[in-house]
């Protein structure tokens, strides 16, 4: 199925969190069959983008393993739920980006389907480019 895809939806405002709040929401796998698929995989993280070595770190991660259990048909959903660290901070910099995310990759028989969604941790203004 080519037109498969992971729906990933937040609780709250969506977007922007501060640090020790608590994000929280549910994922689905459309278009999948439930009895394909062998894990799941839901994490939050963050990674950067930019000059220089990029970094990627993992602030929560589950993994549910689905093979060997009956299904009843029903599409895949699920739920996650973390209190937000303290940093680093999302910032949108002219030179480097740091991003956050929720990531669920299901794993099925022979392939695999991601889907993420992004949102912002902390309220930090994005870099403006000094004129001389």
């Amino acid at each position: 199925m080519s037109d498969a895809a992971i729906n990933i939806r937040f609780d709250g405002n969506g977007r922007v969190y501060h640090p020790g709040e608590t994000l929280s929401g549910e994922y689905s796998l459309e278009r999948i069959d439930a009895g394909e698929v062998r894990a799941i995989e839901v994490s939050i993280l963050w990674s950067t983008e930019g000059k220089g070595d990029e970094d990627l770190a993992v602030h929560e991660f589950r993994r549910v393993s689905l093979e060997g259990h009956g299904h009843d048909g029903s599409p895949c959903r699920g739920r996650f739920s973390t209190v937000l660290p303290n940093s680093p901070l999302s910032y949108e910099g002219q030179i480097i980006k740091l991003r956050w995310c929720v990531r669920v990759r299901a794993f099925l028989h022979g392939r695999e389907i991601l889907g993420q969604h992004r949102f912002r941790l902390g309220n930090v203004s994005p870099a403006r480019e000094i004129k001389p």
